[in-house]
């Protein structure tokens, strides 16, 4: 009698699962009882506070700024490097010089101004953070911030287009006179999702002496969101600590937004 009632009990319980799980529709065997099988409860499940391409939020943006040991030599932080001006950049561009004329020379003039007031890619319309570094006369000026993805694709084609649009002109004006200005394509780490470099060179005057300003400028883009580089001076350019920068900081951007927080590099490494 044990033994039929175990029996009949078996049976009942396959016709049950039958019932609610079974069937050849497909609507029967992804039905509400399995679902909430899978679904972990309540307690378990956790949601990130950002994932990879979303919402740079302040406190994410201060985390991705590197810091003297991303970069090599002997760099020191700057309180506020959000001062630095250098009027060497301030001019009107001789359009006369341009084949294609007024478009190109506008371009130029953007460049130039963007250089000046740490611009790039244009003014962020979310979260941003910025920090500075200084090595004799040479400055780092470095930008984490979130941008509308639109805005942010046409500013790096347009970073791209510089080299052949820019290429070499005039500055006329302001308080140095005509300066030459070049314009040369520089590779960078193989970082984000899109990326480009430049070297900026300024020839001019300065108090009646010559001087060449040198600029690298580098942009990565991850998303919607990019970090920016301007480094260099009157000594020229350390291209070592731009790519060190951009091969430092990105990934600290891409852990950022997947939710993470980037750890402190250790002291010396480089």
């Amino acid at each position: 009698m044990r033994v039929l009632a175990a029996a009949l009990a078996a049976g009942t319980l396959l016709a049950t699962a039958a019932c609610s799980g079974g069937g050849d529709s497909p609507g029967a065997a992804s039905g509400t009882a399995s679902t909430v099988a899978e679904r972990p409860p309540a307690a378990q499940r956790t949601t990130p506070s950002s994932t990879p391409g979303g919402e740079l939020t302040k406190a994410g943006a201060r985390s991705a700024l590197i810091t003297e040991s991303d970069l090599e030599d002997d760099w020191n932080l700057v309180k506020d490097p959000s001062t630095w001006r250098d009027s060497l950049l301030l001019g009107d561009v001789d359009a006369a010089e341009f084949l294609t004329g007024r478009s190109d020379a506008q371009d130029c003039k953007r460049l130039m101004d963007s250089l000046y007031d740490e611009t790039l890619l244009g003014s962020p319309s979310g979260a941003s953070a910025v920090t500075g570094f200084e090595q004799g006369d040479s400055r780092l000026y470095y930008q984490v911030a979130a941008y509308e993805k639109a805005d942010l694709d046409q500013s790096m084609e347009w970073l791209k287009s510089l080299p052949s649009a820019c290429d070499e002109f005039t500055l006329t004006g302001g308080d140095h006179g005509d300066r030459t200005v070049q314009v040369v394509e520089r590779t960078l780490p193989e970082e984000g999702e899109a990326r480009q470099g430049l070297t900026v060179s300024v020839k001019g005057t300065s108090d009646g002496d010559p001087v060449t300003l040198t600029l690298d400028v580098a942009a990565v883009q991850v998303g919607a969101n990019a970090i920016t580089v301007t480094n260099g001076g009157l000594d020229g350019a350390d291209h070592d600590s731009t790519d060190a920068a951009v091969a430092q900081g990105t990934p600290r951007l891409t852990e950022v937004l997947a939710g993470g927080t980037p750890k402190p590099t250790p002291s010396g490494v480089e």
